[in-house]
């Protein structure tokens, strides 16, 4: 069986992109740590909610942009070549 060059491309094309986001995985783990810690110490310290809730919404904005990261990254592959 052989394979014309285009569709070996295409198809490494592809291949690229899901191993591009595998970066999305990192993100979500980021996020759902921060996540439970932020819950885990405004339960401790009902107090310091205020403040534990906003640099838990800045962690989480930070791992998400990884996120938006490895997407734009693999949609630049599939598309841009």
């Amino acid at each position: 069986m052989n394979i014309d060059s285009e569709t070996f491309l295409h198809a490494m094309r592809f291949i690229g992109a899901g191993l591009a986001m595998i970066g999305a995985i990192g993100a979500g783990v980021g996020v759902g740590i921060a996540a439970s810690g932020g819950v885990q110490a405004m339960g401790r310290n009902p107090d310091a909610a205020p403040i534990v809730q906003t640099n838990m919404i800045l962690g989480m904005a930070f791992a998400e942009a990884v996120a938006i990261y490895a997407l734009a990254v693999a949609l630049i592959i599939v598309f841009a070549g």
